[in-house]
Formats: C-alpha cells, structure tokens, sequence
C-alpha cells in the first residue's frame, strides 16, 4: 500500500469451526509437530474423557461421549484450535499470504491486473478445499 499498489483481502472466520475438530486429527497434528509422548497423553485425556448431556424442559437425556470439539472456555482450547490450523498458511502460500489469528483467517495478495484477482479466488478456494477436508 506505501508502493500505491492496490491489496485485496478476504477475511475469514472458522466461528463454527472450534466445535468441527475431530480429536483424532487433532492428536495426530500433534504427533506431526514431535509434540512429547506426556503433553498428547495428557491433552488426549482433557480432550477424550467428555461427555454431554441434553435436557428439554425437565427431560434428560442420555450422556453422550464427545468426539470433536475444542473446549472455547479454556486457556488451552484456542491454543489447541491455533495448532490444528496452523498448516493453513504453508496450503494456500503459492496463491496469497495467510495471517492467522485465534478462530480468523486473513488472506491478502497485491493486485495490479485481473490474473493477480483470480490467483487469490483460487487461494480462497484451496482455503475451502482445507476446510471442507479438516472440518
């Protein structure tokens, strides 16, 4: 923008998606990244050992065990979703530059002619292609 060159952004927001991640996956990022036998043992017991409980009016209904879903209410959630994106960027590099920030996505690309337009649509479509795979 100092060079007076135009930047198109699309601004995404995975709102939903902290109920979406399989833990499965999850732990499996987290092998990925060399994380410590210890750490995912303990983060598959915060993650794996929940269970949920429906009630209507005065009606319960069975507990459920949970299979997705990041926990939002506590300190190692959005850390935990932070990581299950984090792969995000290095996806989609070659059509735009990806920042992420807790549950948000921003792509951006300079733009100075109609191709550099339709390169960032196909970053935004690679994005949705990443989504519709990992959620």
């Amino acid at each position: 923008m100092d060079e007076g060159r135009q930047v198109d952004v699309i601004y995404t927001d995975f709102e939903k998606a902290f109920n979406k991640v399989s833990h499965k996956r999850l732990l499996g990022k987290l092998r990925s990244y060399s994380v410590k036998k210890d750490l995912i043992k303990w983060i598959k017991g915060f993650l794996l050992h929940r269970r949920h409980q429906v009630r209507v009016n005065s009606e319960y209904f069975s507990f459920m065990r949970v299979t997705s879903c990041i926990p939002q209410s506590s300190v190692l959630g959005p850390l935990l979703f932070v990581i299950y994106i984090n792969d995000l960027p290095m996806y989609i590099k070659t059509f735009a530059d990806c920042s992420l920030f807790a549950n948000d996505a921003k792509l951006s690309r300079y733009v100075s002619n109609q191709d550099h337009s339709t390169v960032l649509q196909k970053g935004f479509c690679a994005l949705k292609k990443w989504s519709d795979y990992w959620f």
